[in-house]
């Protein structure tokens, strides 16, 4: 499916020319998504946009691009919640020091805890607001930034993916999965963990319910890489499965998945999301499908609250 998402509020310049608003194509959508996850530059992202001939194909690319400021759900000012950063052990990672954004509930502890994996470019502002609705929830939310040991999240997304490709794959799993330790051990903590991820993210909770087993009690994934059939076995956590509809690389391994985690008998469900695209819950972007972004969060908490309480 080519989802068409509209977006009403264009107002970057095409080549000179103010662009009008306009329904985002397809194909912009499908260049961003490479962009995202690839080696490739805002300048040849704006660029290959012009080169396909679309009218106003400009515009429509650099409104893809997020906007973190005006996309926040919860402040860090919000007086429900008390935000900081802090840092952590973490034997056998990038640095042996981890870094992230903790999150509380102003209320009377323990909470259950939640770890929050980030994309692939860092902790960015958007996963500290998700961190932030979680604790919102009623659960004590962590962040880890993966970028860290190389001097955190920069600022922009373009250059935190670079750097995040250039950390040892495997050290950067150690590091999430001791910042997945760190909170379940957190004196604020009740004992149970939950964790959810978006994308890379996405992937690396599945990870997690592969590594931690019965350490974990409970896993999110959004449209995030499948474990490997052969170590299904290995989960104990239910699983709460989110795919977008229009996502050929993700959903390409749902079948597979599925199949495994029902034949070593796992607990989990799944749903796939109509009329979305990959990202359709970061509410920064284009991308967002906010009934479906809200019926998946709703999903979410739900899922967290049966097992973490």
């Amino acid at each position: 499916m080519n989802a068409i998402t509209k977006r009403t509020d264009i107002t970057a310049s095409d080549e000179g020319a103010k662009a009008e608003p306009r329904e985002i194509d397809p194909r912009i959508f499908d260049l961003y998504d490479e962009f995202c996850h690839s080696d490739m530059d805002r300048r040849t992202f704006l660029s290959r946009a012009a080169a396909l001939g679309i009218l106003g194909g400009v515009a429509m690319a650099t409104s893809l691009l997020p906007r973190y400021a005006e996309a926040a759900m919860i402040k860090f000012t919000d007086t429900r919640i008390k935000a900081t950063y802090v840092e952590y052990d973490s034997p056998g990672g990038n640095s042996g020091q981890m870094r992230g954004y903790l999150v509380q509930p102003r209320s009377q502890g323990p909470f259950p805890a939640v770890i929050v994996i980030h994309e692939n470019r860092g902790l960015n502002p958007h996963i500290e607001d998700v961190a932030r609705r979680a604790a919102i929830e009623g659960f004590l939310a962590f962040a880890p930034d993966g970028l860290y040991p190389i001097g955190g999240y920069p600022g922009n997304d373009e250059d935190g993916k670079v750097m995040q490709k250039s950390l040892d794959r495997g050290k950067l799993f150690i590091d999430l999965m001791n910042g997945a330790k760190f909170v379940k051990a957190h004196a604020l903590s009740n004992g149970k963990l939950g964790a959810t991820g978006f994308c890379y993210g996405g992937g690396v909770t599945n990870a997690l319910a592969v590594h931690m087993g019965d350490d974990l009690q409970a896993g999110v994934p959004f449209y995030g890489a499948a474990a490997k059939a052969e170590d299904v076995g290995n989960i104990q956590a239910p699983l709460l499965i989110h795919y977008a509809e229009d996502d050929k690389r993700i959903n390409a391994m749902k079948e597979g998945f599925e199949s495994a985690l029902n034949a070593a008998g796992k607990s989990f469900e799944s749903h796939v999301y109509p009329g979305t695209r990959h990202g359709f819950h970061n509410n920064s972007t284009p991308r967002f499908n906010e009934a479906q972004a809200k019926i998946a969060w709703e999903r979410t908490i739900a899922h967290f609250k049966k097992y973490l309480t």
